[in-house]
Order: C-alpha cells, then structure tokens, then sequence
C-alpha cells in the first residue's frame, strides 16, 4: 500500500539556510513522469554529484527507505469466479486499516467497533492470501487464487514539483566555490549531454540562491533609489544626494577588494552586507555636505564651506567609523556553526566600511566644489 502523495511546492526564500530540511546553497530538482523513472535516474545522478569537487555535503529528500507489498488483482480470474475487485479492495481495507465501523455501549461505557484482523493473522505478507472474498454466489474465494504479491520499498512520501513527482537534491558548496560553479555545472552544453543520459519522461531543473540573487539585485537598486529620494526631500536639491552616494560605490569597491584578499565569494550573506553597507556609509557624505550648506547660509563661499566642513567634521566621521567598524569586527572572525556566512558579512561591511571612510573624506569634498550648488549666488539671483 503506497503512502499519500504530499504535494509541496518550492518557494525561493531571500534566505539560503531555512526551510523543511535546512535548504543549502545550491539544489536540483528531478521530474518524472513517474516513480519508476525517477527512482532509475537518480542513483546516478546522485553518483555524480558526489564525484563532483564543486558540491560537498549531498543529499535528497526523496528516500526509498520504506517496505511495501504491492497487491495486482488477477481482473480475468477475479470475473470469472464472480468476484469484483471493489469486494477485494473493500476487504483488504477492513481487514488491515482498523476502520471504525461504529461504537456499543456497554456497563455504560461506550466502546469503538474496528474491523481489522488479528495480528498474529496478519504479521506476515502471505497471511494476505488466506484472506476469504464472497463472490457474487455467495461463496467464500481465498485471495491466494486471484492476487500475486510483490515486496518493494517505496519512498514514505512523495513530492510534486509542477504537477511531477519530483525529488530535490541538496548540497552544499566546497570551500573556495560560488553558486555560479554549480550553474556552470550544469550550463547548457552539459546539461544537453546529461538529458540523454536520462530516461524518457524525465528532466532535472537547478534551483538555489541564483534566482535570489535577481530579488537581492532588485532590492539593492531599491535601497540606493530610496535613500536618494530621502535625501533629495531632507537638502531639497537633486544635485547634493549625488555628491552623498558618491560613497556607495567606494564603500562596494572597498567591500569587493577585502572579499577578495580574503578569498570570500559573493553569497547571499555578503549581498545582505553590502545592502546594509549603503546605508551606513551616506552617513558620512551627510555629515560633510549638510554641514558645508550651513555655512553657505551663513555666508562663506562654497570652496571656504566645504573646506571648513571637512575639517570639523573630521572627528565626527572617524569616531562614527571606527565604532562601527569596531562593532561589526567580532563577525570577520567568527567560529561556530553558521560562521561562514557571518565572516562573509562581516568582511563585507567592515571592508566597505575602511576604504570609503578615507576616501569620503577627499573624494566628497571635491566632486561637492564642482557640483554642488553655490547658494550665495542663487540667493543673489533670486535677489535680482
């Protein structure tokens, strides 16, 4: 008796750790048409996986790990005895199930009425076939004459992925590797040689974090267009938010060059830090280019205000920096489980963190002399 199909469907979560089974980096899911396709495929399929120097720690959720009997009713035999395959599955059902047929009462107790046979009857799978059916005549037909019995071992649930059965595959990266590694794995001039080597009626798909990377992109555009609007509304200017995000792409330099020397690849863990890095970073721009209009309100010339700016606000920016930078430090050289994905944010942010705070301090200053907007001459202007 199989068990209950289950059906799931894969969601694709901003995270790579979560989910039913702890989802890992990269993951393939196999279709098939039916069991029997998928369970011929996949043995290889997980050989090569193993065999493979990109992927480590390999496993499916699809485990054939459950004995089964496997019942085929004899439909010629069965109408000439006058015997329905209804009435068989009917009895097999009471026979084995422990169906509640109803309740009794007695001594004022109420008690449930379940059909089912004793166990020592049923203890063995050839117990099935001293089983007893009536015919349509009335008389009593051992099941022995109409079924054949087969042992196997079938999965104790199975999934569907797009109306297949599926199972999915799981595995984690080698040291060193990128989810980019498992996609070349299975670029399209692997992947044509590989779908020969697969049965008739089934396909594989790769799935992961690479179809999060499109929704982290997404988010990370958001994140810059968002802050831009902010600022736009708090300077009432379109041209001094462009001096301040000057700093995010120093920060993502910086980050790109520490992931680098220390040989950390772009991962979800990282991508979450560099979001998180442009935040921190226009700070620093804000500090500089808020202070300079001040005094350009209070009269100086645009080259004196950023001049004056950038040296008081020296002290406010490293102190800010540093505590930071001091504060994120514990992540770079964390141990433990999950610590992979804590150096990798770590390593993000704090490098980010470095180079843009020495170069907003000239770079910032610089681009604000030509591009910000001389507000004596506009009030003059405006005067005029």
């Amino acid at each position: 008796m199989r068990s209950k199909t289950k059906a799931r469907s894969f969601v694709q979560q901003q995270s790579t750790f979560g989910g039913r089974r702890g989802r890992m980096p990269v993951q393939y899911v196999l279709q098939a048409t039916n069991l029997e396709r998928l369970q011929e495929v996949l043995p290889e399929f997980m050989t090569r996986v193993y065999e493979s120097p990109v992927f480590q720690m390999a496993d499916v959720d699809l485990k054939f790990s459950k004995p089964e009997v496997r019942i085929e009713v004899n439909r010629d035999k069965a109408n000439l005895l006058g015997v329905s395959t209804r009435n068989i599955a009917q009895t097999l059902q009471y026979g084995l199930s422990g169906q509640r047929l109803g309740y009794f009462y007695m001594n004022g107790k109420q008690y449930e009425i379940l059909a089912e046979i004793n166990r020592q009857q049923r203890n063995k799978p050839a117990d099935l076939r001293s089983i007893y059916v009536r015919s349509d005549k009335g008389e009593m037909i051992q099941l022995d004459n109409l079924i054949s019995m087969a042992e196997n071992v079938a999965p104790p649930q199975l999934y569907h992925y797009n109306r297949f059965i599926s199972a999915t595959v799981s595995a984690g990266l080698a040291k060193g590797q990128d989810h980019r590694s498992g996609a070349r794995r299975d670029g399209p001039h692997r992947r044509r040689g590989a779908r020969r080597r697969l049965p008739h009626g089934a396909g594989r798909r790769f799935e992961g974090v690479p179809q999060s990377s499109s929704s982290l992109m997404f988010a990370f555009v958001l994140a810059i267009l968002l802050i831009y609007l902010i600022l736009a509304a708090q300077f009432e200017s379109f041209k001094d938010p462009l001096v301040i995000m000057l700093t995010v792409p120093l920060a993502i330099a910086g980050a790109l060059v520490f992931m680098w020397s220390t040989e950390q690849t772009m991962n979800i863990f990282s991508q979450i830090g560099i979001i998180m890095l442009i935040g921190l970073v226009a700070k620093n721009g804000i500090l500089i280019v808020e202070f300079a209009n001040q005094k350009q309100e209070a009269g100086l010339g645009k080259m004196h205000a950023i001049e004056e700016a950038a040296l008081q606000r020296l002290r406010p920016i490293l102190m800010t920096s540093a505590s930071t930078i001091l504060g994120l430090l514990p992540l770079t050289v964390a141990t433990g489980e999950g610590a992979n994905g804590r150096i990798a944010m770590g390593i993000a942010v704090v490098g980010g963190m470095v180079v843009s705070t020495l170069l907003t301090l000239y770079i910032v200053p610089a681009i604000y002399s030509y591009v910000s907007t001389d507000r004596i001459k506009k009030s003059k202007n405006n005067d005029a």
